[in-house]
């Protein structure tokens, strides 16, 4: 395969146009980015058709563009492909592609669902559900990780939240599987045809599904999320069925995809990094909090968003115009050298550690960074603390895209019987 950086040597930067790009090793991604990041100022993608995005790749600029969400538009939609019209209308608008006062009303009733009893039985729950995976990994001796540990934790602990009934579960993570495993993913013709309405339908069958609970829940409240979503008061205000539909949607295949992958690569992390995980090991409570951002930080589960410009402004040396289109590329801001000493180690002493994989600040930080933190530091806690000596087995099985830090599969072993 021809490296991609040697295809554009006069048009620094287009190989993050190129899908052949996502499917190189991480360390030659990271020294093309580096190699952006030394440029006086962004450099244009051509998309192909006359379209085309500014590559944001440093930390400061990235940052910036976040906190002036007036400028840096999230609407019509963060993700490459932006969401087709008609999809928008179908669907719903997720948090995440709203700005101004539609996407404030809409976070200010979602953060009034989540009250401080059920933040604190949701932290509870967290630390019961690492617990359970454990038990079971350790009876029934799995050898592949994501299946097994990762991806259940954060499905669990958010379908509980929600009060999702049991019966409804594998059914769910099947649709979670389905609406996210081709996202930022470079497919043959066929599949490009065929993957979008798997995906789209996979999408509605889960909306469709929260909107029937959220109808029961309207007539019996109980103590879980759905109910305060459905019932919370913000302005006279509350979440409809197309609302929470969406808002189920972000928070399964984003709170669920994210995690399940920084637990992941944290796993590899400490596989790769031996002394990291006996520093670790020596004294996790002191610290498993680093740890956890450097894991974020190393692996950076979402790559990029997308913004739009809506008003002239000067950034990093250039001067946007209204409509331009620019990529915050997160995986690269997370490596920059001037903000983080010897960028590709991984250290979890590092401090400060001002990591941008929750965002980069604004309206749109993640909602539930809190949350992930408390995972996987409750399921590293776990893992680590029993005196088995996990670890990971080989590479992990990266899907290539462009959006996330994806790992389908991960092999790991258990260094004592």
């Amino acid at each position: 395969m021809t490296v991609p950086t040697q295809r554009y040597p006069d048009r620094p930067g287009q190989e993050l146009a190129d899908p052949a790009f996502w499917q190189l090793p991480p360390g030659e991604r990271q020294a093309a980015f580096a190699r952006l990041r030394a440029l006086d100022a962004p450099v244009f993608v051509a998309e192909g058709r006359g379209r085309g995005h500014w590559a944001l790749v440093r930390h400061a600029d990235v940052q910036e563009a976040s906190r002036l969400p007036k400028v840096f538009a999230s609407a019509p939609g963060v993700t490459t492909p932006e969401p087709a019209r008609w999809v928008r209308a179908l669907f719903g608008d997720s948090m995440v592609n709203l700005d101004g006062p539609d996407h404030a009303q809409l976070r200010k009733i979602v953060q009034r669902a989540f009250t401080p009893r059920l933040l604190a039985a949701a932290e509870a729950d967290i630390h019961a559900v690492a617990a359970r995976i454990v038990d079971d990994v350790l009876a029934e001796r799995p050898d592949e990780f994501v299946s097994a540990v990762a991806s259940r934790l954060p499905l669990e602990v958010i379908c509980n939240m929600m009060g999702i009934p049991e019966h409804y579960r594998p059914e769910i993570a099947d649709r979670v599987n389905h609406a996210s495993e081709n996202i930022g993913v470079e497919r043959g013709l066929t599949a490009r045809l065929r993957m979008p309405g798997r995906g789209l339908r996979a999408l509605a069958r889960m909306q469709r599904m929260v909107a029937g609970i959220g109808r029961e829940r309207r007539r019996n409240p109980q103590d879980d999320l759905i109910s305060a979503l459905v019932r919370a008061n913000v302005d006279g205000q509350a979440l409809g069925a197309r609302q929470l539909g969406a808002f189920f949607s972000l928070l399964m295949v984003a709170g669920v995809e994210t995690t399940r992958n920084a637990i992941t690569h944290g796993l590899t992390l400490l596989t790769d990094f031996p002394d990291q995980r006996d520093l670790l090991l020596g004294d996790f409570e002191r610290y498993a909090d680093g740890a956890v951002d450097e894991m974020i930080r190393h692996s950076t589960p979402i790559i990029q968003f997308r913004r739009t410009v809506t008003a002239e402004h000067e950034l990093g040396g250039h001067t946007f115009a209204p409509g331009d289109k620019v990529v915050l590329y997160y995986a690269s801001a997370n490596r920059d050298e001037a903000v983080f000493p010897d960028p590709d180690a991984f250290d979890i002493t590092r401090s400060p550690n001002p990591h941008l994989g929750f965002g980069g600040g604004g309206p749109h930080f993640c909602l539930g960074a809190h949350l992930a933190r408390v995972e996987m530091k409750a399921l590293f806690r776990e893992l680590l603390t029993r005196p088995v000596g996990l670890r990971a087995v080989g590479l992990p099985d990266l899907a290539g895209s462009n959006f996330d830090n994806r790992v389908r599969s991960l092999r790991f072993a258990f260094d004592r019987p």
